[in-house]
């Protein structure tokens, strides 16, 4: 990325997504309550539309899907996908990966595979998608891949805007998004620059 012709990196939070999770009812809605909730019209832009959005802005950003197959249901964007796409726009996107924490042993071989092969830059985490406390020991194994690179996570934390105006929020528990349950990972991982992402 040649960040002369840049004036900013604008966003540290753009998804990459194939269609919404079926499992929880509040993100099934979100479609209809994107207008509302973030301000945005219509279906999720594609990765060339984004790629040219944020070009002709001289504008840069990360993007990344989200892996939350364990509590969805739903098949994830590949991580490699995600990679080209910014293989292909290297002036204005940023590679970061998604993987399910609950996928154990086998998410952090896919995380160094990732790394190495095709050099995603970080990782991002959605607590409250994903179902999992920050500070869980299940998700160690695959923190202490992102810090041996000396890679940044992203944690979503707070309300993600997810769930609201739906009964009992559609299911999403705001409790994993604390972001007091970041302290132990930043303490554990001191070599793992943590990005708490609110809204």
């Amino acid at each position: 990325m040649d960040i002369t012709n840049i004036i900013a990196l604008m966003c540290i939070h753009t998804h990459i997504f194939r269609t919404m999770y079926p499992r929880f009812l509040a993100i099934q809605r979100l479609g209809r309550q994107r207008g509302a909730i973030f301000k945005q019209e219509g279906s999720s832009p594609t990765r060339t539309e984004i790629a040219a959005y944020y070009r002709a802005r001289n504008l840069a950003c990360v993007v990344f899907p989200v892996d939350a197959e364990s509590t969805t249901g739903e098949v994830r964007v590949p991580n490699e996908d995600v990679a080209e796409a910014a293989a292909e726009n290297p002036d204005v996107l940023i590679p970061f990966a998604s993987i399910d924490p609950a996928k154990g042993k086998m998410g952090a071989l896919e995380a160094r595979r990732l790394i190495e092969q095709f050099g995603v830059c970080g990782f991002k985490f959605h607590p409250t998608i994903q179902q999992f406390y920050p500070n869980d020991p299940k998700a160690y194994v695959l923190y202490e891949v992102i810090a041996e690179a000396g890679l940044s996570a992203i944690f979503h934390t707070g309300h993600s805007g997810i769930g609201t105006g739906v009964r009992g929020g559609g299911g999403i528990r705001l409790k994993y998004s604390n972001p007091m349950y970041l302290d132990d990972a930043a303490v554990d991982f001191p070599d793992m620059p943590i990005i708490s992402l609110a809204r």
